[in-house]
């Protein structure tokens, strides 16, 4: 990940810019009524230093000034020989128009992402466009410029041809509270996308669980691991059946991160559906929808950003992350339609769809969560339900909660960060549709109502007892058929940057 730093002064105090190989300065778009572009901060400094009318520039380019915009000069420089000069000589020849919108919190990380991108292949670049002394601006413009600075991690022998640039530059009086918290979130979304981007001959359960071990070793977090005879041992009948139709067996984590000073605030267990490759099992999945299957342990990933960004930012709330971990695979030992498995806790479930795996592994680690763990507020994370993204699209994801404060401080995390959320109801006359004739549940309705992410949702319910329960089906949002504006391509990361807003603002 880029570094980025703040520096004190102007451009035209600034005594590095020999080592600059871009200034990028701000344009707002035209205001109502007007059809002038609006210069920002840095735009009078960077004229003047230049010698040269930036703004006058800019309108001759026809640069609107959107959000997420960008617009590129390359000065030229004098002919070798030539005992002429140019007024800037000894400066950056290469300036970046960045358009900024009208400069929301959504138009900043869109310009952030936009300069990530102009800048690809450079070294430093030097920027007074977050030089404001509103921290939720300099937080924007730094997530958006980090985010969109990431490239998926490619398993070739060839180097990449271009990175990001190596170091951004922010001068002015800009917010180093704002600026950290923004790296922690974008580190935090970079995991998830590294996590979520590898081919699954390599992510196996045990794989995913020896490198959860080992990030949250090297943060000094408390880690637990149950292998088969654990999970045996201890009753996880919906975690087992899943993974057995697999020659890669089953894993249960859980990471912890307790305050140093005991923990003031509450305790928060955020559990990750962690299927780390989904073939449907005996329920086969077509081929096209097979393909992005090496995502469906999305979940998980968030689940443990969220507890190796909360030890990294010294939160108040002790923050513990449950990941189930299993392949659905097909084999010999694959469970069955019709089977009864008998969950953690022993409530009995009858199974219809062998491709509705991810309600079983979550059933079982939030019944776990719940009779162990003893949380203040319990989140679960998944790629869960095709039906969340038909009825949302790709850039919501579907929270449940019968909490209102839980639901008001989610949907203000989603405003904040960009990772929307879209409030849905616990129907309760769509109860009856779990129940079975020969279980405690049915994890697929035999006569469906409709609603099959509400359906999944009220089957999870039966599994948190009375804790505060959150429930967040990601299937939309955790995955982009391209790129858009700090939103990657495949992996989008959604959810890591959104769990750690909720655990900023938890009361």
């Amino acid at each position: 990940m880029p570094e980025v730093v703040l520096a004190e002064g102007t451009l035209t105090s600034c005594t590095f810019l020999d080592d600059v190989e871009a200034v990028a300065v701000a344009v707002g778009s035209p205001v109502d009524g007007d059809d002038e572009l609006q210069p920002r901060a840095g735009t009078v400094d960077a004229s003047l230093l230049y010698g040269i009318d930036l703004a006058e520039l800019a309108e001759r380019a026809a640069f609107s000034g959107a959000a997420g915009t960008t617009h590129t000069i390359d000065l030229p420089r004098v002919h070798v020989g030539s005992a002429a000069s140019l007024p800037w000589a000894g400066l950056p020849h290469r300036i970046v128009f960045v358009g900024v919108g009208r400069e929301t919190t959504s138009d900043l990380r869109r310009a952030g992402a936009a300069l990530a991108r102009a800048a690809r292949g450079l070294g430093r670049v030097l920027t007074p466009l977050a030089a404001t002394p509103h921290g939720s601006a300099t937080r924007a413009f730094v997530e958006g410029y980090l985010l969109g600075a990431y490239a998926p991690v490619k398993l070739s022998a060839e180097a990449p041809a271009d990175g990001p640039a190596r170091e951004l530059v922010l001068i002015g009086d800009g917010d180093q509270s704002a600026l950290d918290s923004a790296v922690q979130s974008a580190w935090a979304t970079w995991l998830v996308r590294d996590l979520a981007t590898v081919p699954s001959n390599i992510k196996s359960p045990e794989w995913f669980a020896d490198r959860a071990v080992d990030l949250a070793t090297a943060e000094g977090l408390t880690t637990t691991v149950l292998d088969v005879p654990a999970l045996e041992a201890q009753g996880f009948g919906g975690i087992l059946a899943v993974g057995r139709g697999s020659s890669r067996p089953p894993r249960l984590v859980t990471v912890t991160y307790t305050p140093a000073d005991g923990g003031s605030g509450q305790h928060v267990v955020v559990v990750g559906k962690g299927i780390t490759y989904d073939t449907g099992g005996l329920s086969i999945k077509p081929r096209e929808a097979m393909v992005p299957m090496k995502t469906d342990m999305a979940g998980a990933a968030v689940a443990l950003a969220a507890v190796l960004g909360a030890s990294r930012s010294g939160s108040p709330h002790s923050v513990t992350a449950v990941l189930p971990l299993a392949e659905n695979h097909v084999g010999a030992g694959s469970y069955r339609p019709g089977d009864v498995l008998r969950l953690f806790g022993g409530t009995t479930v009858e199974v219809a769809n062998t491709d509705a795996e991810g309600r079983l592994v979550l059933a079982d680690a939030l019944a776990f969560a719940d009779a162990t763990l003893d949380p203040d507020v319990l989140v679960d994370v998944a790629t869960l339900t095709g039906a969340a993204s038909v009825g949302l699209g790709r850039g919501h994801a579907a929270l449940f909660s019968a909490d209102d404060a839980l639901v008001s401080a989610l949907e203000a995390a989603g405003r904040e960060t960009g990772e929307r959320v879209w409030h849905m109801p616990l129907v309760e006359d769509y109860v009856p549709a779990v129940g079975s004739t020969v279980a405690d549940l049915r994890h697929v309705p035999a006569d469906p109502p409709g609603g099959g992410a509400v359906t999944a949702a009220l089957f999870l319910r039966s599994f948190v007892g009375q804790r505060r329960w959150v429930h967040l089906d990601i299937a939309g949002p955790s995955r982009a058929a391209a790129r858009r504006h700090e939103v990657s391509a495949g992996a989008t990361g959604y959810g890591a940057r959104l769990v750690l807003r909720l655990l900023e603002t938890l009361g």
